[in-house]
C-alpha cells in the first residue's frame, strides 16, 4: 500500500464479537455461525475480499465446533490472506486479571491461530475499558510491533497514530481508531451518497490522517459482513477516490515508516475519546474474587506439579487455564451481562479452580505419602523462602497436656490452640431388632466422616471410636456384623448406640519453609515436651488493642483502629464505612443529586476472639441503618431504613508488618455503594496502584473530553498506596483517593439493578440497552472481602510491598501425612528460590523442556535477581516460548534487570 496525493480509504470489513453479554454464550455463537458462513462464502466468491475476525481467535474456534467440515475451508482463507485471526484468544479486561493471564491468553490465541494458518502480528484491542502500562511490553516480547485500539487515549494525540511507550522503554506502534471500530458504517449508510461521504469524511478527520489513506473499519458489534460491500467497491472506487479492502495487518503494515509519533507512556485511562466505563471494576464483586481464586490455585497447581509428568497434569492445567482466559474477557468479568451470563462465567471459574485444585491437593498428597500420619507437610508455593501459619486439628487425648510441634531437626515450634471438637458424634437408642440398621452407615471402614478405630459390644451397648487416622491397622465389617448379631440375639432388650471421636484440638503453628520447599511437622502431646519458643515479639491482644512487636491496633468507640508501623507512622480511623446511593448500573457509579451518606453505625461491640502467641484478633460488630433503594425520584433514596450488621476482623501475626483486616455482611439493601476507608496522616497528591506487571502512579483527577465524568475512581489489584498508608488485596479491587488526597476510599460493594441505564447523571448515551439484572443487586448476597493495611512513612517501596502482598494472599498449603505414625519425619527441602529487590515471579511451571520461569522487575530502579535452583543450563524466551539466548551453565544466576522488565527462562 502506497500513500498519493489521493490516498483514498481502505476499508477493514470486520466484527466485533462479544463471546458473551446481554446474551449467553450459546446464543451469540448462534448468531456467530451465521455470519461465519458468510465470511468464508464471500472469500471464496472474491479472492479481493478480506475479514479481520477481531483479534481474537476463539471467535473461529467457536464456530469450528459447529461446523468442524469447514476446517480446511477457513485454512484456505487464512492460508490466502483474506482471513485474519488472532493473535489474542478472546478480548479480555486488562485490568480485571493478572498480568500473568494476559501473558497465557496471547500464548492460546497466537498457537490457536498458528494451528489455522497464521496469526495476525497486530495487539488488536477494539473496546477494552482501558489499557495497563504493560501492554507495550508484552506485545514486543512476543515479537508484535503493532497494537490498534480505541479507548483510553490522551487528548494529546492529534494524528491516527503514536508510540506506545511501556514502563521498561519498550515501545510498539498504535494505530489510534480514534472514531471507534466502526468509524465507516456511516460512510457507506446510503450507497448513491457514498462518493459524497468519503469526501465528507477525509474533510472532517483530514488533520488526522496527513498523507496516509483513511482506516475504515466496516462492522460492530455482533455483524455479519455485508453482502454488497465488494459490489460498492468495484462501483465507487475510483483514481479521484481510490477505495481498497484489507486486513487490520495490511493495512498497518502497508503504512510509511513511523517519522515524527508523539510518544504516550503507561497506561491509558482517558476519557478523552471515548468512555472507558470505570463502574464495571466495582459491580459484582463476587465474580472479581472469583477470578482472583482461579488464578491462585491454579498457579499454585504449577508450582507444586513440576515434578510431576506433564501427561497427568496439562491436560487439566490446560483446559483450567483455558477457563479462565475465557472468563476474562471484557464482556465477561466485568459482570456488565445480564444474571444468566453471569452464572456462566462464575461456573467457568469455578470450574478452573476446580481443576487447579484437583492437580494441586493430589501432588501435595502424593508428597505427603513419606510423612507420618502424626505429622503434617507444609508447602511453600513462593519461590523465596517465609512462615506460613497452618491451622489444622490434631489428635490430643489426653485432656491436661499441650500439643507441641517438632520439626525434623528436633526444633519445636509454638503452637496456638484455638478451639476443641466434639467428642460425642452420635448417642442413640435402638431396639434389639433394628440395631443391626446402624451398620448401613459404615462405608468399609469410614463413619461419620472419620475412620473406625475399634469398637466395643457390650449387652445393650455398641460403642465406636473414630479417628482421622485409625491407630489400629485393620477393620473387619463382616466380622463386626457376626459379632452383633450374636450379641443381639443373646440380649433382646434396648440397645445403645455410641459414636465417640478422638479428642481433637484446633491449632495454629507458624513453620517455615524454604523456597518452593516443604517441611514435614510431628504433631503430639508429650509431658516431656518443651512448647517451642516463638523467636520474636509474639502478636496479643487485650481489651481493644493488638500488638505483634512490628504493628499495633487500637480499636475506637466508634468501631475505627489505629494502627501503627515499626517506623512509629500512625494512620487514623482506619475502617471507617461510607455507603452512599448509586443510580447508575453496571458500567458507571451514579451518585443521587441529593445523596444521603450513611457512615456513623448505630452500634458497635468490640471482642477479643484471639489472643496469640501465633495470632491475635479483635472482631468488631457494627450495625448500620440504610435506606432500603432509591425512592421513586432516582435522585433520592429511600426513607425506608433496614438493618445492615459488618464484622470486621482485626489480626496481627507474628512476623507481620501489617494488619489484616475482613470485612463480611449479608447485603440487604439495594441501589447504593459501600467503601472502606483509610485516612492518611497528610493530604496525598496522587496514589499508586499494582497490577499486570507493573505499579501505576494516578493523580486525584483524570481527563475528560468525551461523553462521561471522569470520576477518579482506579483498578489495583496486589495494593495500592498513597502517602504512609498501603494497603494489600487479594484482587481486582476499586479505589479512590478521596476527600483532595486525604484518603484512600476502598470499594467493598456496589449495588445496581441495571445493565446500563439510559438517562446516568455521569454519562452522556447509554452503554447498552437498559435491560434489569436483579443479580446485580446483590440482595441477599454475602460479601466477604479481605484485605491489609501496612504503614510506612516511605510508601510502597520502603515497605517492600511487592514481597509483602504476594505474601498475602498466597497461604500457603499443608497436609496430613499418611506414611507409618512414629516413623522418622523427612527431611526438609527446598526447590527453585528467586531473590532481589522487587522481583515477582509470574510463572513457575513445567513445560516439555523443564521449567518456565517469568519473571518481573517491580521496581523504578534497576535491580538484580538472582536464581538458584537444581537446574543449570537455561535459555532466554520470549513471551511465545521462542529461544532468545541461551546462558552459561551455572546453578545460580544474577540477573541484571532494568526497571518493570519480564524476563522468561526455560530451565533444563
Amino acid at each position: 500500500m502506497t500513500t498519493t496525493e489521493n490516498p483514498g480509504i481502505v476499508l477493514v470489513p470486520h466484527t466485533h464479537w462479544d463471546r458473551e453479554w446481554y446474551e449467553p454464550f450459546q446464543v451469540f455463537r448462534h448468531r456467530l455461525v451465521d455470519a461465519l458462513d458468510r465470511v468464508l462464502d464471500m472469500a471464496e466468491a472474491d479472492h479481493t475480499f478480506r475479514f479481520t475476525l477481531d483479534g481474537q481467535t476463539a471467535a473461529i474456534e467457536d464456530y469450528l465446533e459447529i461446523r468442524p467440515q469447514h476446517l480446511d475451508r477457513v485454512r484456505a482463507a487464512v492460508r490466502r490472506g483474506q482471513l485474519a485471526l488472532g493473535p489474542w484468544l478472546i478480548l479480555l479486561d486488562e485490568f480485571l486479571c493478572t498480568g500473568e493471564t494476559i501473558v497465557r491468553n496471547l500464548q492460546l490465541g497466537w498457537a490457536g491461530a498458528e494451528r489455522l494458518g497464521g496469526a495476525m502480528d497486530i495487539g488488536y484491542l477494539p473496546d477494552m475499558f482501558g489499557h495497563i502500562a504493560q501492554m507495550p511490553q508484552i506485545l514486543a516480547r512476543a515479537g508484535i510491533r503493532h497494537a490498534a485500539f480505541w479507548r483510553g487515549v490522551p487528548g494529546s494525540v492529534t494524528g491516527h497514530a503514536f508510540r506506545w511507550v511501556a514502563p521498561d522503554g519498550s515501545s510498539v506502534r498504535a494505530e489510534y481508531l480514534f472514531d471507534g471500530y466502526g468509524n465507516a458504517l456511516d460512510v457507506l449508510l446510503v450507497p448513491d451518497e457514498i462518493p459524497r461521504a468519503l469526501r465528507d469524511y477525509r474533510a472532517l478527520t483530514r488533520s488526522r490522517w496527513g498523507a496516509d489513506p483513511i482506516l475504515g473499519m466496516v462492522g460492530t458489534d455482533h455483524m455479519a459482513p455485508r453482502a454488497d460491500l465488494m459490489d460498492l467497491v468495484r462501483r465507487f472506487d475510483s483514481p479521484d477516490f481510490p477505495i481498497t479492502v484489507a486486513t487490520l495487518g495490511e493495512y498497518i503494515h502497508g503504512l510509511p515508516d513511523d517519522g515524527d509519533l508523539t510518544r504516550v507512556h503507561g497506561e491509558l485511562r482517558s476519557h478523552a475519546r471515548g468512555n472507558i466505563l470505570p463502574g464495571v471494576v466495582s459491580i459484582r464483586r463476587r465474580l472479581k474474587d472469583a477470578m482472583a481464586e482461579a488464578e491462585r490455585v491454579v498457579g499454585e497447581a504449577e508450582r507444586v506439579s513440576l515434578g510431576v509428568p506433564l501427561d497427568r497434569t496439562a491436560p487439566f492445567l490446560d483446559l483450567a487455564w483455558r477457563d479462565i482466559v475465557e472468563s476474562s474477557a471484557h464482556d465477561s468479568v466485568v459482570g456488565s451481562g445480564t444474571d444468566e451470563t453471569v452464572e456462566q462465567v462464575a461456573s467457568r471459574l469455578a470450574e478452573a479452580a476446580q481443576l487447579g485444585r484437583a492437580v494441586r491437593d493430589q501432588a501435595v498428597s502424593e508428597a505427603a505419602l513419606e510423612v507420618p500420619s502424626d505429622a503434617i507437610l507444609v508447602v511453600n508455593t513462593l519461590t523465596s523462602p517465609r512462615t506460613i501459619v497452618v491451622e489444622t486439628d490434631v489428635a490430643a487425648p489426653s485432656d491436661g497436656l499441650a500439643v507441641s510441634a517438632t520439626l525434623p531437626d528436633g526444633r519445636r515450634l509454638p503452637v496456638q490452640e484455638s478451639g476443641r471438637a466434639p467428642v460425642v458424634l452420635g448417642d442413640e437408642v435402638w431396639e434389639a431388632a433394628d440395631v443391626e440398621r446402624v451398620l448401613r452407615r459404615i462405608h468399609r471402614r469410614e463413619l461419620f466422616g472419620q475412620e473406625i478405630d475399634r469398637y466395643e459390644i457390650v449387652p445393650g451397648g455398641l460403642t465406636f471410636w473414630v479417628a482421622q487416622v485409625p491407630s489400629t491397622p485393620a477393620f473387619d465389617l463382616l466380622a463386626l456384623r457376626s459379632e452383633l448379631r450374636r450379641a443381639v440375639d443373646a440380649h433382646p432388650g434396648p440397645w445403645n448406640v455410641r459414636t465417640l471421636a478422638e479428642p481433637r484440638r484446633s491449632v495454629l503453628i507458624p513453620v517455615l519453609v524454604g523456597a518452593s520447599g516443604s517441611t514435614a511437622v510431628r504433631i503430639a502431646q508429650d509431658p516431656g515436651d518443651a512448647p517451642g519458643a516463638p523467636p520474636g515479639p509474639v502478636p496479643r491482644a487485650s481489651g481493644s488493642r493488638l500488638d505483634n512487636g512490628l504493628v499495633s491496633v487500637e480499636v475506637l468507640p466508634d468501631g475505627t483502629f489505629d494502627v501503627r508501623g515499626q517506623d512509629g507512622t500512625v494512620l487514623h480511623g482506619v475502617g471507617r464505612l461510607v455507603d452512599g446511593g448509586d443510580r447508575g448500573d453496571s458500567y458507571n457509579y451514579g451518585p443521587p443529586a441529593f445523596d444521603r451518606l450513611v457512615e456513623a453505625p448505630a452500634s458497635v461491640e468490640v471482642r477479643v476472639v484471639e489472643s496469640g502467641p501465633v495470632r491475635a484478633a479483635v472482631e468488631i460488630d457494627r450495625r448500620y441503618g440504610l435506606p432500603t433503594a432509591l425512592s421513586e425520584d432516582p435522585d433520592r433514596r429511600s426513607d425506608k431504613i433496614l438493618d445492615m450488621p459488618v464484622r470486621t476482623r482485626v489480626e496481627l501475626r507474628a512476623g507481620e508488618p501489617f494488619a489484616r483486616v475482613s470485612v463480611s455482611f449479608v447485603n440487604v439493601v439495594a441501589d447504593h455503594r459501600l467503601r472502606l476507608h483509610v485516612p492518611l496522616p497528610r493530604p496525598a497528591s496522587h496514589s499508586s496502584a499494582e497490577g499486570q506487571f507493573s505499579v501505576t502512579d494516578r493523580g486525584l483527577t483524570n481527563e475528560g473530553g468525551w461523553g462521561e465524568f471522569p470520576i477518579p475512581t482506579y483498578p489495583a489489584t496486589g495494593f495500592v498506596s498513597s502517602g504512609d498508608a498501603t494497603v494489600l488485596l487479594r484482587g481486582a479491587t476499586e479505589y479512590e483517593l478521596a476527600a483532595d488526597g486525604a484518603e484512600l476510599a476502598v470499594t467493598l460493594l456496589r449495588s445496581v439493578g441495571s445493565i446500563s441505564v439510559n438517562v446516568h447523571p455521569l454519562r452522556d448515551e447509554p452503554a447498552a440497552s437498559q435491560i434489569p439484572i436483579p443479580g446485580g443487586r446483590e440482595l441477599g448476597s454475602e460479601i466477604n472481602v479481605d484485605l491489609a493495611i501496612l504503614p510506612s512513612a516511605g510508601g510502597w517501596r520502603a515497605a517492600d510491598t511487592v514481597r509483602w502482598a504476594e505474601h498475602f494472599r498466597s497461604p500457603g498449603l499443608w497436609r496430613h501425612g499418611s506414611a507409618e505414625p512414629g516413623a522418622a519425619l523427612p527431611p526438609a527441602r527446598s526447590g527453585i528460590e528467586v531473590s532481589g529487590r522487587g522481583v515477582h515471579v509470574s510463572a513457575l511451571r513445567a513445560v516439555p523442556i523443564g521449567v518456565e520461569l517469568r519473571i518481573v522487575a517491580m521496581t523504578p530502579e534497576p535491580t538484580v535477581a538472582t536464581v538458584a535452583g537444581p537446574y543449570e543450563a537455561a535459555t532466554t524466551v520470549d513471551l511465545l516460548g521462542r529461544p532468545i539466548e541461551r546462558l552459561p551453565a551455572a546453578s545460580v544466576r544474577e540477573i541484571p534487570l532494568q526497571p518493570w522488565e519480564i524476563r522468561t527462562f526455560h530451565l533444563s
